[in-house]
């Protein structure tokens, strides 16, 4: 099976401590694309199901295991094919799709 190339961008505002956070990320098995802020690349060789539900994860993980008082968006493209946007609900802890608006045509 072919490996997936993994992209993904964290809109994020009020993360205490962007380090610690990017520690997480690459231990798990991220890399931060140099001189862009809070993007990083991955290859995956799961599935695109396994892949989203994994990346989802870490960093909803990464974002609870500190004090994040703020508002965080995940965008994320496999092998170039964007992916719905999540953002992050304080109510659940997770990431919740975003609704796109249904438009009249």
């Amino acid at each position: 099976m072919d490996q997936l190339e993994v992209l993904v961008l964290l809109d994020v505002a009020g993360l205490e401590d962007k380090e610690k956070f990017e520690k997480h990320v690459v231990k798990e098995g991220f890399i931060v694309v140099e001189e862009e802020n809070f993007v990083y690349t991955a290859k995956s060789s799961t599935t695109t199901f396994s892949t989203k539900a994994y990346i989802l994860e870490v960093f909803k993980k990464g974002l609870q295991k500190q004090d994040f008082q703020g508002d965080a968006n995940l965008i994320f493209l496999l092998n170039e094919t964007p992916y719905p946007a999540y953002y992050y609900d304080k109510n659940t802890n997770d990431f919740e799709l975003v609704e796109e608006p249904k438009e009249d045509k």
